[in-house]
């Protein structure tokens, strides 16, 4: 009997490779696998079921405070973390009963 070759759809689907050299650093939207892949003030984060270059997030930017540690693996959109020097703290604002659940970004 002969043997035949498998075809592509019997081949693992894998994350698409980076498609810049690999000494280059992504730009904002390309996808990356780690956030040493992105340029300066860029995080890896999850977009839908891929990953991509995200911008770090500056004072007074909506982020996301994880109550769970590896909670974020659970979210398709992911935010990056904030810029260093910031935390993700319950926003200061008066409001109403929702604005205690919304954090942002602040200086320690």
């Amino acid at each position: 009997p002969e043997l035949d070759e498998p075809g592509p759809e019997a081949l693992p689907r894998r994350t698409p490779a980076p498609a810049w050299p690999p000494d280059a650093k992504g730009e904002e939207g390309d996808f990356c696998l780690r956030s040493s892949d992105c340029s300066a003030g860029l995080c890896c984060a999850r977009h839908f079921w891929s990953k991509i270059c995200k911008p770090v997030l500056r004072e007074g930017q909506v982020c996301t405070r994880h109550r769970r540690k590896g909670a974020h693996g659970l979210e398709i959109f992911q935010r990056c973390p904030c810029a260093e020097g910031m935390a993700c703290r319950p926003q200061r604002d008066r409001g109403g009963p929702d604005a205690s659940r919304l954090h942002t970004c602040q200086r320690h």
